[in-house]
């Protein structure tokens, strides 16, 4: 009788971490979405980005931001310590590369909530890294009604995000998957599925060569 299968001790094979992108206009989910991988799976951690806003209540330095003042922020640029960068609402935003290049090299898989444009630096620098996700909303009526719930933002900045919103939209063509988020847990399952594929794609799995070899090698068993 053969032996029965069992899964409960999966082979381990080493593998390349990757850079999980999810980018959207404010108010399509993307941070619902995120918080939610971050929940779930311990095998992802969130990319801290440097920042020169202002801190604000419940955050703390170090895990949400690595809150800088702009001389630094601008000393950084200058030494190219960034792997992307960019400004946002007067402020500016950036990931530092170091912690990213040694987190890939020992597997981690790294979460970045940016937007189109650090995509696009990112992918220039490391493409074969990167997986870029673009959540859409249901309709454009939709990320209005949603921006107003939240309360937080007066008519003149809620304006002011519908219009970058357009901006950003106009560059979906640009991300390997697209998702619309019109129902969360729906948007969650396909982006957590997403994101389980592409840990499996043949060029991550840097083990796998002698894992073949093993195999097949005249004396293996």
């Amino acid at each position: 009788m053969a032996d029965p299968v069992t899964t409960e001790n999966p082979t381990p094979l080493a593998r390349r971490g990757l850079m999980f992108i999810l980018s959207s206009p404010s108010g399509a989910g993307k941070t619902t979405i995120a918080r939610r991988l971050l929940q779930s799976d311990a095998g992802i951690a969130l990319s801290v980005s440097a920042t020169t806003r202002p801190i604000r209540p419940g955050e703390t330095d170090g895990k949400d931001y690595h809150f800088v003042e702009r001389g630094e922020f601008d000393a950084m640029v200058e030494d190219h310590a960034f792997l992307e960068w960019a400004h946002v609402f007067g402020n500016s935003y950036g990931t530092p590369k170091a912690q990213i290049w040694a987190g890939l090299k020992a597997g981690t898989d790294f979460l970045f909530d940016i937007d189109w444009q650090g995509t696009q630096q990112l992918s220039q620098r490391a493409r074969e890294d990167v997986v870029p996700v673009f959540i859409l909303p249901p309709s454009i009526d939709e990320l209005r009604r949603r921006l107003i719930a939240r309360g937080t933002d007066d008519k003149n900045v809620i304006e002011a995000r519908m219009e970058r919103a357009r901006a950003e939209i106009s560059h979906w063509s640009d991300y390997d998957y697209v998702v619309v988020n019109d129902d969360v847990d729906r948007c969650y399952e396909q982006v957590r599925r997403i994101l389980e594929a592409e840990r499996l794609r043949r060029e991550r799995q840097t083990g796998l060569v002698n894992f073949v070899r093993k195999m097949t090698a005249p004396d293996a068993v």
